[in-house]
């Protein structure tokens, strides 16, 4: 599995950008948002239980994450159709401000080291890349367990303060000095 200090892999992904019809797909690669933190985080399958429970709240904190220049990628090895299928058959998935990405051909995901073994669907993996593609955190959890969005946030807080941040840090918080 790639980890913190590895390079982000080259990716280009149809995904599903929107429920317009016409304009609900766009190809999204490794560098469509230059300049940007990514927070890529994958769920299992499509159609299921806890994915979007997860794919909802990041949607509802997507602005936290835009505050801190930060964009939101979700990735699944389902299609995009079926992406746009699952938006516009579930409430919670229809007005979703980031980008859904297909890894059909599992190439991201086996490049990033997250297929699960039995299944053969990507593990609920989260990537933290900074602005120069280099990974800074990796969280992965079983397909039984969901993330913590706050978590992801308090993370992505501390990588970007670029100070020493202790156990349960939050933003605000002091950091420690040596």
């Amino acid at each position: 599995m790639l980890t913190v200090g590895d390079t982000v892999p080259a990716f280009n992904l149809k995904s599903v950008v929107s429920l317009e019809k016409g304009k609900e797909f766009k190809d999204i690669t490794h560098k469509s948002h230059p300049g940007k933190w990514l927070v890529l985080f994958f769920w299992p399958k499509d159609f299921t239980f806890i994915c979007p429970t997860e794919i909802a709240e990041f949607g509802r904190r997507n602005q936290d994450f835009a505050d801190r220049d930060a964009q939101l990628l979700g990735v699944s090895t389902d299609s995009e159709y079926v992406h746009l299928a699952w938006r516009n058959h579930h409430p919670d998935l229809k007005a979703l401000p980031y980008p859904m990405l297909a890894d059909i051909k599992r190439e991201l995901s086996q490049e990033l080291g997250i297929l699960d073994k039995e299944e053969g669907v990507a593990l609920r993996a989260t990537f933290i890349i900074d602005p120069e593609g280099i990974i800074r955190w990796v969280s992965v959890n079983a397909l039984s367990v969901g993330r913590n969005v706050n978590e992801v946030l308090r993370v992505l807080d501390g990588l970007q303060s670029d100070e020493l941040c202790p156990c349960n840090w939050e933003k605000g918080q002091p950091t420690l000095q040596v």
